[in-house]
């Protein structure tokens, strides 16, 4: 059973960039890498990466401030309550930043040619991923034994 208290991701990934918490896409993801980091159970998932940055400009909360209040080991709830506390986003500017960054994909030559590295590279011939978040799942899903 996995335990998203103290989630290890060496054994599984972490949750998905669209499970929601209070509306927020990658917000489940953000706390699961934080989580484990914190217990040093990491592997290469990284706190702080480009789509928490993300986050935290959208919020206006720090990686630092935000670490320090799962440290103390708040709950999804506590921690949504917190953050609710500590941004002015309504939460119509919530849902619409959670739908754009759900189906953000690269934008630039640079980036299809990076995502498709990424699916190759997991010898997988799928054609579909067009966001960051479907390669996420994509690459999650088979650093974990599925098959592409």
């Amino acid at each position: 059973m996995i335990n998203y208290s103290t989630p290890d991701l060496t054994q599984h990934p972490p949750r998905s960039v669209r499970v929601r918490i209070g509306g927020y896409a990658h917000l489940a993801r953000l706390l699961d890498k934080a989580r484990a980091s914190i217990a040093g159970k990491g592997a290469d998932y990284h706190y702080d990466c480009a789509l928490d940055k993300m986050f935290f400009a959208f919020t206006g909360l720090t990686a630092d401030a935000v670490l320090a209040e799962i440290k103390s080991g708040k709950t999804d709830l506590e921690m949504l309550t917190w953050i609710n506390a500590n941004t002015a986003r309504q939460p119509f500017e919530v849902a619409s930043w959670s739908s754009w960054l759900e189906q953000r994909g690269p934008g630039s030559a640079e980036g299809h040619e990076w995502i498709a590295g990424v699916i190759k590279g997991n010898k997988s011939e799928r054609d579909d991923i067009r966001s960051f978040a479907e390669m996420l799942d994509l690459d999650d899903y088979i650093s974990y034994g599925g098959k592409a």
